[in-house]
């Protein structure tokens, strides 16, 4: 195919920008990738190499039968992924997961696009929007974009800064909850926009049961700060239930935790001493938020401590809280399906910035984007993946999945890993050749069920789009 004269601009040469760089080029579209490092540093990268990993060497579990990063990597494999290419080259053992040589990595994939006759790299900050003649661009600048870029863009999109340090409550998969004994009742049943009385599910506790949790929410092992983080003050709205509890033990009880206009359903004559509620956290349905519950404790505590709350003892979570600093677009609200900006559409987005979490998730989305903007240079429509896929089910999260607003009528949109709560259900299966399954094998054959529909759904897409590439 020979190369078109439309050049795509890529900011950011992260995991994102690279891949997205590599599939527009492996298409024929010249690329000026543009990173700032090592000229301007950030707190976290250590080199000026592209697709560098400033945390975790592990590109997570490589299953891809039965967990849905595992499925993503099989999707971004099948897509001619350069991130995936690379991470198998470098593998180093870890079990079921995959994990990297993070210096060859980062290494191979750098002299891999500096070496491609259509990328030309181009190094230094673009300290603000890119300039008009830029017909192209994909802004993948991650969850450390510049100041200068990253007040731009909040200019434009006239939304809030969100680089603080940002606590995020765990999200539940909804059929792991206990309904024996939570209910579903909206405070006082009351019935908001779309609502109808019964949009929160509620798990009650004594006396006794809260004590023993406050207890051990204090006991808890909590995340440390970096050191460039510690002068990133916390967001008021959205404090860490651990600070809420520190200023007593009746805090939590008076604030997110409070029983007031709730009703046991089951047991109607007893008042709950506090409640911990659930609030809907996708169309779909298949995950709950723990609303009020942002946290910094460490993942194996969370998992510990949040069990001991009635009706959550057998919780599977789609993801656990966290606190970190992040810079993220309100992307259900500013970008459109195709990744691009409604404020201004020649500004793509990719990577962490939109609203996903993790490498690989960054790294699919600059696979999306690179092929999104080389079917609009190409002046071809783009059908994105099915909602089946993984693809499809983090750009649906992204664009759309996501229910935005909170009771306060703010944003509750938060970056989100891959996980099969983000995908169309699929109903219980309860038989497989003739046998009845117990749970533990009706969450297996579900999970199998999830990737072989994926999969299906992504070949034929797949399929599809390179038979219209041939054209």
């Amino acid at each position: 195919m020979p190369p078109m004269k439309q050049e795509l601009h890529i900011i950011g040469a992260g995991m994102a920008g690279s891949e997205a760089a590599w599939q527009a080029v492996s298409a024929g579209v010249p690329v000026v990738l543009h990173e700032m490092r090592p000229h301007i540093g950030t707190e976290a990268h250590k080199t000026g190499g592209f697709a560098e990993l400033v945390c975790s060497n592990s590109f997570r579990s490589d299953d891809a039968e039965q967990n849905a990063v595992g499925l993503l990597h099989w999707e971004m494999r099948r897509a001619g992924s350069l991130i995936m290419g690379m991470a198998d080259r470098h593998k180093v053992p870890a079990g079921g997961a995959l994990a990297v040589d993070r210096d060859a990595f980062s290494e191979e994939v750098t002299e891999t696009l500096k070496r491609h006759p259509l990328v030309r790299v181009e190094t230094g900050e673009i300290a603000g929007l890119p300039p008009p003649d830029w017909r192209h661009v994909i802004i993948a600048t991650g969850p450390l974009t510049s100041p200068a870029l990253a007040e731009a863009i909040r200019a434009l999109t006239g939304e809030e800064s969100l680089a603080f340090f940002d606590a995020i409550a765990p999200i539940i998969h909804r059929e792991t909850i206990d309904m024996d004994i939570a209910w579903f009742q909206s405070r006082y049943d009351k019935v908001g926009p779309g609502g109808t009385g019964k949009d929160y599910i509620n798990c009650p506790m004594d006396r006794e049961q809260y004590a023993a949790f406050i207890r051990a929410l204090m006991e808890a092992e909590k995340a440390d700060f970096k050191e460039w983080e510690k002068s990133t003050p916390y967001f008021n709205g959205c404090l860490p239930i651990e600070v809420m509890a520190e200023s007593g033990p009746e805090t939590l009880r008076h604030g997110p935790m409070k029983p007031r206009g709730l009703t046991n359903a089951h047991k109607p004559d007893e008042k709950a001493y506090a409640v911990v509620q659930l609030r809907q956290d996708n169309r779909l349905g298949t995950l709950y938020n723990m609303v009020g519950f942002q946290t910094k404790m460490k993942y194996a505590d969370q998992v510990k401590v949040f069990r001991t709350i009635p009706g959550l003892e057998k919780a599977e979570f789609a993801r656990l809280g966290g606190l970190h600093r992040n810079t993220f677009l309100n992307s259900p609200r500013v970008l459109d399906q195709q990744l691009r900006l409604k404020a201004d559409l020649r500004l793509r987005f990719a990577g962490q910035v939109t609203g996903v979490e993790g490498y690989v998730e960054s790294a699919a989305m600059g696979l999306m984007a690179g092929r999104m903007a080389v079917a609009e240079i190409r002046g071809e429509a783009f059908a994105p993946p099915p909602s089946t896929t993984a693809h499809g089910a983090l750009i649906n999260h992204i664009t759309g999945g996501h229910i935005e607003t909170t009771d306060a009528g703010g944003s509750s949109f938060q970056p989100m890993n891959v996980n099969f709560g983000l995908f169309p259900p699929i109903e219980k299966i309860k038989v497989l050749e003739g046998k009845r399954l117990k749970h533990p094998e009706q969450a297996v054959a579900r999970k199998l069920a999830y990737t072989a529909r994926a999969k299906a759904a992504f070949s034929e897409w797949l399929d599809r789009s390179r038979a219209k590439a041939a054209e």
